[in-house]
């Protein structure tokens, strides 16, 4: 609030200097934002004006980058492209958030989201991928992995819900897997999304005591927090033998989570060759400071 009054003052006392007039329009743009109606939910309570105006801003990014994304989804069915993306990260990191803003406006006859349960008695006597497999995008489709086949290569060594020889051969077969996925013409993207110690636990606290979300806190939930350095270790094992040159992964600093679901989107619409997508006004350029190709030099803190 003090900042839109010292903006007022400023350009009042300045109405035709050149730099205030700048900060006029820029105080006209914030609001205008406000005027609008989830400008004014956001009023309501006596809601900050600085993160009210944030809030709006957020809504009206998104909704023009589900625009784009809409076009690439027509494109996607109208090419008969196959589409697959992982959403890997620790949990709480806001992967089900961010597929939630990807398939928000998108047609539900043409994507699926796919969060599979833990493996039937059955499924533990097949080929590890076998299910995960069945899940693979038809012509025309996105699918979008709530978690996938790399719940080997993290949950479960840390858990101890495989043994030492599934995992190092899970390990070996992952990058030649993906390699025969990507030369059969499927698009693949792999998520990971990053998310502090700090952070991970402010985020259990608020759902173990919202009744709303007290469903997403499981029992291997529990456990992250005194499974952090484990964890660490084996997905620094994943990042170093399954990142490639033709299967890449995306680390999405997932602190933010406003950020992150923009800038996962806008990623996604940036490798994509849409028709359409020439045209837009809007950018496709993700903010390197959220979304990063790994390398193998660097470590990621979380």
């Amino acid at each position: 609030m003090e900042s839109l009054f010292e903006d007022f003052e400023f350009v009042v006392s300045k109405l035709d200097d050149p730099e205030g007039k700048a900060r006029a329009a820029l105080l006209r743009k914030k609001l205008e934002l406000l005027k609008s109606s989830a400008g004014l939910k956001k009023i309501v309570g006596k809601a900050r004006l600085d993160k009210a105006i944030k809030a709006v801003e957020y809504a009206k990014e998104l909704e023009r980058l589900q625009v784009e994304l809409i076009k690439m989804q027509n494109w996607v069915a109208e090419t008969k492209q196959r589409v697959a993306i992982l959403f890997e990260g620790r949990d709480a990191a806001g992967k089900g958030g961010a597929i939630k803003r990807f398939i928000e406006a998108l047609n539900p006859r043409k994507y699926r989201v796919v969060a599979l349960p833990k493996p039937t008695e059955i499924e533990l006597g097949q080929f590890y991928f076998q299910r995960y497999m069945a899940q693979l995008p038809n012509p025309g489709e996105i699918v979008f992995f709530d978690r996938s086949w790399y719940n080997r290569a993290v949950v479960e060594p840390v858990f101890g819900f495989c043994t030492k020889d599934q995992y190092e051969r899970f390990m070996h077969e992952a990058p030649e897997i993906e390699q025969s996925l990507i030369n059969d013409g499927i698009i693949l993207i792999k998520f990971w999304f990053s998310v502090s110690k700090e952070t991970q636990l402010e985020r259990f606290t608020s759902r173990e005591h919202n009744p709303l979300k007290q469903w997403k806190l499981s029992p291997v939930d529990k456990q992250a927090q005194k499974k952090w350095d484990e964890s660490t270790f084996y997905k620094e094992q994943m990042f170093s033998r399954t990142h490639t040159r033709f299967s890449p992964w995306i680390i999405v600093n997932s602190n933010d989570k406003a950020a992150a679901r923009l800038e996962s989107i806008r990623y996604v619409l940036s490798i994509v060759d849409y028709d359409g997508k020439e045209k837009t006004k809007n950018s496709l350029s993700p903010d390197p400071a959220v979304v990063s190709r790994y390398h193998r030099s660097e470590k990621i803190d979380d």
